[in-house]
C-alpha cells in the first residue's frame, strides 16, 4: 500500500489526466495510461478506505486528498479555459488577494482604468484605479458531490468523476462571478465602446473592432449562442464560409478576428435557466490590460455529510473572487434578442 505522500502525487497525476485521451503520463520513473492510473488509485483507496471501520478510521485523509487535488487543479482549469482575458493568481490564507499592475503615464492616458468590486447585495461598485495594485475581496464558494463510497470502491464512480463533478460546480461559480463582473462593466463604458442591438448587426460589431483594434488585434469572447448569429451580409459569404458554419454552428473567424465560444451550461436540470447570459460579447484586444482577475485564497475545505440513506455527501469549498479592470480598449457588443 502507498504512503499518503505517494498516493496524492498518484491523486494529482489521476485528477490532471484526460480520461479520453491516449496519452500516457508519468508518475514515478515510468508512464501510465489514464485507466492505469485510475485503477491504481482505486484498488490503493479500496486498502485504505475499503471497508465501513477503514472509512471511519481514514476518511479525514480521504478529505486531504480531496483537498489537495482541488487546489492544484482548480486554478489550472480556469487558467485553462479564462486564460486568454483574465489573470488568475493564488494567495496564502488571510493574505490580501492584490494584483499589480504596471501602469505607465503613457498608458494613463491612454487607456483610462476603472475597477469593478461586486459590493454588498449583489450591487456593484466602480472604482478608480489611482495606484498600481489592485485587492480583490474573496468568498466562499461551494460544490458537492453525492455518491456512495461502495460506488466509488465497486469501480462504479471513479476518482476523477468525483473530482469532475465537484469542480463542475466550482468553475461554474467562477465563470457566473466573471459574467457578473464583466456585465456590470458595461455601464461604465463610454458610447464608443458598447452597442445594444435586437439583432446582429454587422456594422455595429464592426464599428466595435475598429475602436478595440486601434489598441491591437483584437479577440471576440461569447457564448455559441451569441456567435451562431455573427453572419456578415450576402455579399461576405463564400461556398468555405457556408460550410464552416454548417460544420460548427458558426464562424471560428470574422472578418480576421478570432471568435472564442465560452463554455455554455444550465442553473438546474430543467434547462430552463442558462448559466451564462448569451446576450453579451467581448472584443478584447490582444496584449491589452486582461479586464478580469481572479483570486484564490487559502486551500479547499472537505466535509462529509451523511444521507439518511448512508450515502456520502462530499462538500467542498474554495474561498475567491474576482474582479474587473475598464479600460477604453473593452468593447461590449449586447443582443437583446438572446436574453
Amino acid at each position: 500500500m502507498l504512503d499518503f505522500k505517494d498516493l496524492t502525487q498518484l491523486a494529482l497525476v489521476t485528477a490532471n489526466a484526460d480520461s479520453s485521451s491516449n496519452t500516457l503520463y508519468s508518475y514515478g520513473e515510468d508512464k501510465f495510461s489514464y485507466t492505469e492510473l485510475n485503477e491504481t488509485l482505486r484498488r490503493e483507496c479500496k486498502e485504505k478506505f475499503g471497508t465501513y471501520d477503514l472509512w471511519r478510521q481514514n476518511k479525514n485523509e480521504f478529505f486531504t486528498l480531496m483537498e489537495e487535488v482541488i487546489n492544484d487543479v482548480l486554478p489550472k482549469r480556469v487558467l485553462e479555459q479564462y486564460g486568454a482575458f483574465a489573470d488568475i493568481k493564488t494567495f496564502k490564507q488571510g493574505d490580501k488577494p492584490v494584483f499589480t499592475e504596471k501602469i505607465t503615464a503613457a498608458s494613463r492616458n491612454r487607456a483610462k482604468k476603472f475597477i469593478t468590486k461586486v459590493g454588498l447585495a449583489g450591487v456593484y461598485e466602480v472604482f478608480k484605479l489611482d495606484g498600481k495594485t489592485i485587492e480583490i475581496t474573496t468568498d466562499a464558494y461551494g460544490g458537492a458531490a453525492q455518491i456512495s463510497i461502495e460506488e466509488f470502491l465497486d469501480g462504479r464512480v471513479d476518482f476523477a468523476t468525483i473530482i469532475e463533478i465537484v469542480m463542475e460546480g466550482l468553475d461554474e461559480s467562477v465563470y457566473c462571478e466573471i459574467e457578473r463582473a464583466l456585465k456590470a462593466t458595461v455601464s461604465t463604458l463610454q458610447p464608443a465602446n458598447k452597442t445594444t442591438q435586437t439583432a446582429f448587426v454587422e456594422k455595429a460589431m464592426d464599428d466595435l473592432i475598429t475602436v478595440a483594434d486601434a489598441y491591437g488585434r483584437s479577440t471576440i469572447y461569447c457564448t455559441f449562442e451569441f456567435a451562431a448569429t455573427m453572419v456578415p451580409d450576402q455579399n461576405w459569404r463564400s461556398d468555405n464560409m457556408k460550410d464552416e458554419r454548417w460544420n460548427n454552428g458558426y464562424l471560428a473567424n470574422y472578418k480576421g478576428h478570432k471568435v472564442i465560444v465560452l463554455d455554455q451550461s444550465f442553473d438546474d436540470e430543467t434547462n430552463a435557466k442558462k448559466t451564462i447570459d448569451p446576450q453579451f460579447a467581448f472584443v478584447i484586444p490582444t496584449g491589452a490590460t486582461k479586464p478580469v482577475k481572479i483570486a484564490f485564497e487559502g486551500t479547499a475545505v472537505t466535509r462529509e455529510v451523511e444521507n439518511q440513506d448512508w450515502s456520502k455527501e462530499i462538500q467542498v469549498y474554495k474561498k475567491m473572487g474576482v474582479g474587473t479592470i475598464v479600460t477604453n480598449n473593452l468593447c461590449v457588443y449586447v443582443n437583446t434578442s438572446l436574453s
